[in-house]
């Protein structure tokens, strides 16, 4: 990855709202989170994986319903990434857009349509399946992350390393960390969780966010 963080290497600089912004001075990206929800976390991950420089503006829980917030995001949620003036809003959505934004990071398949169609698949069940199954507690939990833990099996989500296992990681961490299940309970998942964490993009960041107060997976 030497070459594409060399290739990739964006100036930073900030906005006039006070964003720490990464990307060209035509292209700058601010992206909008809160400071300790893992929300901004699946981009943190993917943006230290791209070798992009920068970090985000942080948005507290009231302010996500200030006027000029909403104006950007009307659904008052976190993260929103402003590209060109233009917000893009939903985890997956931002993970997809920098996957094809720099494909030097390789974190989709190139030239690969089932590929994308399954990290789409699989990103868009998180979201709408396991993400609200931790608010209707354990035994709810088990049942639909246990479908999760059959589909994703012994590797990678779509063979090899993507936005897809990310967006994963993301929120089993969240489950691991709030309704505590047993690590056999989903070998699979914990696996996973285990091999995410050894990588050596997600201990830079773990280490850059641990540095400044924030709380990413330990």
């Amino acid at each position: 990855m030497t070459g594409s963080r060399s290739s990739l290497h964006q100036t930073v600089r900030s906005s006039s709202f006070g964003v720490t912004q990464f990307g060209s001075t035509r292209h700058a990206h601010p992206l909008f989170r809160t400071g300790r929800q893992l929300d901004g976390g699946a981009y943190r991950l993917a943006r230290d994986r791209h070798g992009l420089r920068g970090t985000a503006d942080v948005v507290q829980p009231n302010d996500m319903r200030a006027p000029d917030y909403l104006a950007l995001n009307p659904e008052g949620k976190v993260p929103t990434l402003v590209i060109d003036g233009r917000p893009l809003t939903e985890v997956a959505a931002i993970l997809f857009y920098l996957a094809r934004r720099f494909p030097e990071a390789k974190l989709l398949p190139r030239d690969d349509i089932e590929a994308e169609a399954q990290a789409l698949s699989l990103m868009s069940f998180i979201a709408s399946t396991l993400h609200p199954a931790r608010a209707r507690g354990l035994d709810y939990a088990k049942a639909v992350w246990g479908i999760a833990d059959r589909r994703l099996g012994h590797g990678w989500a779509i063979g090899s390393f993507s936005i897809a296992d990310i967006h994963l990681f993301r929120l089993y961490w969240r489950l691991a960390n709030s309704l505590k299940p047993p690590p056999q309970t989903f070998p699979n998942l914990t696996a996973h969780y285990n091999r995410v964490m050894a990588r050596p993009a997600v201990q830079k960041t773990i280490e850059i966010e641990s540095n400044v107060g924030y709380e990413l997976p330990a």
